[in-house]
């Protein structure tokens, strides 16, 4: 293999469409890119992704000679690819809510088998973040808890499931993302602590991932000044890649760069510089997600820097055989060109995927009640929170969900009600028996919770339920019941809709401390 062959290893690209277009073949065809990340947007259904993932692999190895990692984000909860026909586990933070650790293995083992039936084999995740800043917009429910002993222990739970399947995944956003207040896929955050600092949190539960055999870790476009000097971003950094990741923390597996059309990298410091510098670094597979032509710039930016002799071909060659010793040891069946007839969701996982779910609902204030003959509905859709999130539009909305099964009004709210829309809210909400509002990070959209203090004061028995981030259950009025769901998905809204019946009585724990 020369050496641009192996440069081809070590990128991973993806494709705007529901197949490979013209413009990403030829990046496989003359770039030789051997690996392959997909999106919601290049998903429509369960067999279209085989389909799909047939054709990827199909094209690849005969371009490259190897198989192709074809990654995907499906963490569960807000951060979830696959189609409503496949299984769709929650979240992380949800999981620490059932207070059972190894739940986050079970819903692994799910995700694993789900995703190896439909053709994808390598999962980013789960996320070691501590979330820590309650503000941040991107990891929140997304990690497994604000206490980072807790995010270790339920992490490296979900980190054996995967291992149980023989699937490989990673963990990220190396040093750790979770006390920012930006969004790296629209700005470059900044964490200033010191390695000490890091030592006694960030860096606990990526200790623990390494010490337990993770194959992966992915890094963070956090820019660590007191790590690394220049003003570049963890991704560029050797001195936080090489020395401390591969050197004091002994990591020995691939490090994958967190996509670099994000702003963090595209805007400040170019897509194509952020992925010849991540390689010089010692990233060993960059993401260029989307666009062919930025794979291309690129590619050619590393062929610069290699005849610069600024990446050895020694790092080239070891880096290229890493990759290709895990594909070896995860990609038999792709490899032998054995395939498994894709078989959806099983009746047993998809009922072991509620039970969880079931067991995550909290009940974080007050007491339930029954809705009365004319309850009323209100709150805003699911909306995408950060680039890193599914469409959640797709869903039916939490209020008219409810109103189907329970009577009543319902009004659909935006997601950052201002005066006027409030007191026609208000208005519709003259004479019912009791008031159910959907909350959608709240806690960041001060007009959610601007409407939901002006229906406390009608006075009716009241409830609140936080379809995302929790953190504004601990702003409630007095008396108001608040409840965590934690997404809005259409088997959460079931699982909702059994509680509002009475049904049954929430039994999860809040994995975070809330706070006034």
């Amino acid at each position: 293999m020369d050496w641009k062959m192996q440069i081809g290893q070590r990128i991973a690209g993806g494709f705007p469409g529901k197949e490979m277009d013209a413009e990403f073949i030829r990046m496989v065809k003359e770039y030789k890119v051997g690996n392959v990340i997909l999106f919601e947007h290049n998903i429509e259904s369960m067999p279209q992704i085989k389909r799909l993932c047939r054709e990827i692999q199909k094209l690849v190895r005969e371009e490259t000679g190897h198989s192709a990692f074809i990654f995907i984000d499906q963490e569960g909860g807000a951060v979830t690819r696959l189609p409503l026909d496949g299984c769709s586990v929650c979240g992380a933070m949800a999981v620490t809510a059932t207070g059972e650790a190894e739940n986050a293995g079970i819903l692994a083992g799910i995700t694993a088998r789900e995703l190896r039936s439909a053709g994808v084999n390598f999962n980013l995740a789960p996320d070691m973040d501590v979330n820590n800043n309650p503000d941040n917009p991107v990891i929140g429910v997304r990690s497994y808890s604000d206490q980072a002993e807790t995010v270790a222990e339920y992490g490296v739970a979900a980190i054996k499931g995967y291992q149980a399947e023989n699937f490989p995944v990673c963990v990220k956003h190396f040093p750790g993302h979770g006390d920012t207040a930006t969004d790296s896929h629209l700005g470059l955050p900044m964490i200033d602590k010191s390695l000490e600092e890091l030592e006694k949190l960030e860096l606990i539960p990526f200790r623990a991932a390494i010490e337990n055999g993770i194959p992966a870790v992915m890094t963070s476009h956090i820019l660590f000044p007191q790590l690394e000097k220049e003003k570049i971003p963890c991704t560029m950094s050797r001195h936080i890649i090489t020395d401390i990741l591969k050197g004091k923390l002994g990591f020995r597996g691939m490090v994958l760069s967190d996509c670099m059309e994000m702003d963090a990298i595209k805007k400040y410091y170019g897509t194509e510089n952020g992925a010849a510098a991540a390689l010089e670094a010692g990233v060993d597979i960059v993401f260029i997600s989307h666009t062919a032509a930025l794979i291309e710039k690129g590619i050619r930016k590393v062929y610069q820097k290699v005849e610069e002799n600024k990446i050895s071909l020694e790092s080239l060659a070891e880096s290229a055989q890493k990759i290709i010793s895990y594909k070896e040891r995860y990609l038999k069946e792709e490899c032998t060109g054995q395939d498994n007839e894709w078989i959806g969701c099983p009746k047993e996982d998809r009922a072991k995927e509620k039970e969880i779910r079931k067991k995550s609902i909290v009940l974080a204030a007050g007491e339930l009640f029954a809705l009365g003959k004319n309850p009323f509905f209100t709150g805003c859709p699911g909306f995408r929170a950060t680039l890193a999130s599914s469409v959640e539009n797709r869903m039916v909305h939490f209020a008219e969900y409810m109103k189907e099964r329970f009577g009543g009004k319902a009004v659909v709210s935006s997601k950052d009600p201002d005066r006027k829309e409030i007191d026609d809210i208000l208005t519709a909400a003259e004479g019912a028996d009791s008031i159910v509002v959907s909350t959608y990070n709240a806690h960041l959209q001060p007009g959610q919770m601007e409407l939901v203090r002006a229906l406390a004061k009608k006075g009716v028995p009241m409830i609140v339920t936080a379809l995302r981030n929790p953190y504004e259950l601990a702003q409630l009025p007095e008396g108001v019941t608040g409840i965590a769901a934690w997404d809005n998905s259409l088997m959460t809204l079931e699982i909702l809709a059994e509680v509002f019946r009475g049904d049954w009585k929430p039994t999860g724990k809040m994995p975070i401390r809330l706070s006034v």
